[in-house]
């Protein structure tokens, strides 16, 4: 590793030169099986035939102008997300930090407008939106705020997947203007609410005049067994966050709104250099094209619920694990004790997995598996974690 690179992640000792497909090769043409997929960005998996094939084009015609001007490609992006989310307008950056920026700046101009002294965004404990100054702040993971202070004030934090807890806040003297929620916490370790909790919040929100913003940029784009996870419970936010997985790897993000939110931003209150860019947009509607021409938001459902079932089959009733849970491709398996050591394991199996919260293993493999890889991942992701729960047992 480079001596000049700042020491910003704790990498693993391997570095990838080529992918294809579901599978990573290192510098030693050793192949991995890549279970999470980039961090659930590579959802269509590494050198797809259509996005190579789309960004060579791309590249060889135009790469960027700036939003100085008029994005032909930026504009068919846009109608294409307000076509299958339901939404009205859309901003462009580069990130999913950026996003969320986005949102944030949506809900102070709305909460301005309302003359509220100190527009307050709801947030949730154990969430994750970003490391820029805003968005570590509206995170609900103490640790990586450690060090940063001051941060930005603005944010109240609930327990996630409390209705009760938001009920209590409303009616107050608390200055709120949005709830900022993730539809399943991903970094938080695969938690998925109640049925129903989406709906409460809509509920809430409209009742109070406060803003419905979602962070999709883990659960969107079809990950889930729909194209966001929001349209599992029927509802349509007011605002939704997307990155990751839109451009499979080509740095993209979105903040779309609609409503009384789409008209907050405006010339001159808000902007991005490389923001949906020809490039970056290219890429955006070949993933798009290719999730719906090959019918993978089904896919992505069925697979995903055939890998549940055979993880609670193998794991469901073994002690030291506390709960196998998952919604289309996001799965998580919660043991009862740190699990890190599993990364590292898992890698010297050639299988690429993630622990999040400490204690949970969290897998995003891409859509584009077959059976066969699928089984591998159960698999292989099962007997590790025996062995594991074994070997911490015995010692």
């Amino acid at each position: 590793m480079s001596q000049h690179l700042m020491p910003t992640y704790s990498r693993l000792p391997v570095t990838f030169i080529r992918g294809d497909g579901p599978c990573l090769w290192d510098q030693q043409e050793r192949c991995y099986l890549d279970a999470l997929s980039g961090i659930s960005v590579c959802s269509l998996g590494h050198a797809h035939p259509a996005v190579t094939e789309s960004l060579c084009d791309q590249v060889a015609t135009l790469i960027h102008t700036s939003n100085l001007y008029g994005v032909e490609l930026q504009q068919q992006l846009a109608d294409k997300l307000c076509e299958i989310s339901g939404l009205e307008k859309v901003f462009f950056g580069n990130s999913g930090a950026e996003a969320n920026e986005a949102a944030i700046k949506i809900a102070r101009r709305y909460g301005n407008r309302q003359k509220l002294k100190c527009p307050n965004i709801i947030v949730m404990e154990n969430s994750f939106h970003g490391r820029t100054m805003a968005t570590l702040t509206a995170t609900g993971n103490v640790k990586v705020k450690e060090g940063f202070a001051p941060l930005v004030e603005g944010f109240i934090h609930v327990p996630y997947n409390d209705i009760a807890a938001v009920e209590k806040l409303a009616g107050g003297q608390n200055d709120i203007c949005a709830v900022l929620v993730e539809p399943i916490q991903g970094e938080g370790g695969i938690r998925i609410p109640a049925a129903g909790y989406l709906q409460a919040l809509r509920k809430l929100c409209d009742a109070n005049n406060w803003l419905l913003m979602l962070d999709e940029i883990q659960s969107g784009m079809g990950r889930t067994g729909r194209w966001f996870a929001f349209q599992h419970e029927a509802i349509k936010p007011d605002v939704i966050t997307l990155a990751k997985a839109l451009g499979n790897g080509v740095p993209i993000g979105a903040c779309l709104a609609q409503g009384v939110a789409a008209k907050m931003l405006q010339p001159g209150s808000h902007g991005s250099t490389f923001g949906g860019n020809p490039l970056a947009s290219r890429a955006a509607l070949t993933v798009i094209a290719t999730i719906e021409n090959d019918g993978l938001i089904d896919r992505c459902a069925a697979l995903g619920q055939q890998m549940l079932d055979g993880f609670k089959k193998k794991l469901g009733n073994l002690a030291g694990v506390v709960d196998v849970r998952g919604k289309g491709l996001m799965l998580g398996i919660q043991l009862d004790r740190p699990c890190g050591d599993l990364v590292q394991q898992a890698l010297n199996a050639r299988l690429l997995i993630n622990v999040t919260a400490g204690n949970v293993v969290r897998l995003l493999p891409p859509y584009i598996i077959d059976n066969q890889q699928a089984d591998a991942i159960v698999e292989g992701v099962s007997e590790l974690i025996v062995n594991f729960l074994q070997q911490k047992t015995a010692a």
